[in-house]
């Protein structure tokens, strides 16, 4: 994937969790969920590529399935966005 393209997925992914997060402090929702702070911190800075596993407690602690979660990730990318090459 372009390097392009990851910068645009991981500024999606830090919009979104700091989004969802609200007001809930990142040691909080880590402590509550089992996801190291500094992961939420580097996510929320857009950059780190989180793991599948940290993704899917993400949208748990969101209250969210992993595919309402995605297309809340969706929301911050751009309109017909892609990975792949065209």
């Amino acid at each position: 994937m372009q390097d392009v393209k990851k910068k645009i997925i991981y500024s999606s992914i830090a919009k979104t969790v700091r989004r969802l997060r609200g007001s809930k402090s990142q040691f909080m929702l880590g402590a509550e969920y089992d996801i190291p702070s500094s992961v939420l911190s580097d996510l929320e800075r857009g950059v780190k590529d989180p793991q599948l596993t940290t993704l899917f407690k993400l949208a748990g602690a969101f209250g969210l399935s992993i595919s309402e979660f995605m297309k809340e990730l969706e929301k911050d990318l751009p309109k017909d966005f892609s990975v792949n090459e065209e």
